[in-house]
């Protein structure tokens, strides 16, 4: 007697997923690889199950699909799925990685991670924006500050301070640096300048 699908692991992967399902028993007793555009289809046909898949690039996409199709979509920190990659295999595989998951995912005190909104991810790429601005704009000040050392030019730590200090030092230092540097020094300050500003991306994130 074959008993009905409980649970599904799925290892995500840019075009193809490996699924593993097991019954009531745990046993497993379906193995699938499954194209990018196939995955729904054959969600759309398997009975609402748990669905599990490790925390990772499309996730919370896949899982909020999944929902919508009735499934129980579950998200894993791929460090609490490790120790359930059986020992017998070597390495690394989807297949593997797919009944890991699955077999994770039914453990009674396993920890998921909470399904984001559309609108929440939103809100992250706008805040991972932000931060490599800030990166960008702090690397081009010590980039700036480094190169006029080279020509004996020192300028006071603190990105507003050398912001207010650039013209004053720009016309005073003129003749100290070949035309060549501060083609290089002015194109940089445009950049900083741009990075300094108020990109609309962030603008229409706040409204």
């Amino acid at each position: 007697m074959q008993y009905p699908i409980i649970r599904f692991g799925v290892d995500l992967a840019k075009n193809s997923f490996s699924i593993c399902g097991v019954d009531v028993h745990d046993k497993v007793v379906i193995r699938k690889t499954l194209r990018r555009d196939e995955l729904l289809n054959f969600f759309v046909q398997a009975p609402p199950a748990v669905v599990a898949m490790e925390s990772g690039s499309g996730a919370h996409h896949w899982a909020r699909a999944l929902q919508a199709l009735g499934h129980d979509a579950r998200i894993i920190d791929p460090r609490l799925v490790a120790p359930y990659r059986h020992q017998g295999h070597v390495g690394k595989n989807d297949s593997n990685d797919a009944e890991a998951i699955c077999e994770a995912a039914g453990r009674p005190h396993m920890r998921f991670v909470p399904i984001k909104s559309a609108e929440q991810q939103a809100l992250l790429v706008v805040h991972r924006l932000r931060a490599s601005a800030v990166t960008d704009h702090t690397r081009t000040i010590n980039q700036m500050r480094g190169l006029l050392a080279e020509f004996g030019i020192v300028v006071t730590q603190g990105a507003d301070h050398f912001k207010r200090q650039w013209p004053s030092l720009r016309q005073q230092h003129a003749e100290a640096l070949p035309a060549l540097a501060w083609a290089c020094l002015d194109e940089l300050y445009t950049e900083l300048l741009r990075l300094h500003g108020n990109p609309p991306i962030f603008r229409r994130a706040r409204k």
